[in-house]
């Protein structure tokens, strides 16, 4: 979530984004597992300048696919003059055909907030809800989300697609479009209009994915690599 920088939706993470922990063969009960990446980028820009840790935890319940689960990102170090980055985040997640309905809390304790409570939805509070709806089918990824509650900034939308164009010898390659609100997913430029501002492609082998992202609006690249496990 971005509030002065927003970050990492699990709707993308889940199943229409560049990154995230690897989905279980068997879906049902639970799944626990941990990701390192070299630097967070999320919907197009990076969020601050550490390697990250990011573990995961999540239950699948039987026959309906319905998900709970719990995601977090902690830097490793911290950035010049600031605190370590975190974020913890809470999510549900109910399946429907090739489409997920996803609702995710990002939680995201700051002294650039309004207070650390982890259930506070003030407008200038370190929480934000959003809802996604994914589409999954084939090589096809989509991906539509709104902020709704807490710092929602003017619920600010993000939309994207992906499409997976390579798969041979265990490796996989996918291309991904996405486009936001400025005074969210491109704060730095002062803009509050709707603009691309995720523009990449991710290469994966095994537990290994490579990124790389530009943003337009900010006209900022980055490239990531992350190690599940």
């Amino acid at each position: 979530m971005k509030k002065t920088t927003k970050v990492l939706s699990l709707a993308v993470a889940l199943f229409a984004g560049l990154s995230g922990t690897a989905q279980a063969a068997d879906p049902t009960g639970f799944k626990i597992g941990t990701d390192l990446v070299t630097s967070y980028v999320w919907r197009g820009s990076a969020i601050g300048d550490s390697p990250a840790l990011q573990p995961a935890l999540s239950y699948t319940f039987k026959d309906s696919g319905f998900v709970l689960g719990a995601w977090g990102s902690y830097a490793i170090t911290s950035n010049s003059g600031s605190s370590r980055y975190q974020e913890t985040d809470f999510y549900a997640t109910l399946p429907v055909g090739p489409f997920s309905l996803t609702v995710t809390d990002y939680y995201i304790p700051s002294a650039s907030f309004s207070g650390s409570d982890a259930f506070s939805f003030k407008n200038d509070g370190p929480n934000n809800a959003e809802v996604s709806l994914a589409y999954a089918q084939d090589n096809l990824s989509l991906l539509a989300a709104i902020n709704f509650a807490g710092n929602h900034l003017d619920h600010a939308k993000y939309i994207e697609g992906g499409y997976k164009v390579y798969d041979k010898d265990g490796y996989s390659a996918k291309v991904v479009l996405g486009a936001g609100n400025e005074v969210e997913y491109a704060a730095s430029t002062g803009g509050t209009g709707f603009k691309i501002v995720n523009v990449g492609f991710s290469v994966s082998k095994d537990r290994y994915t490579g990124s790389y992202t530009y943003n337009p609006d900010t006209k900022l690249a980055n490239f990531a690599l992350m190690a599940s496990f």
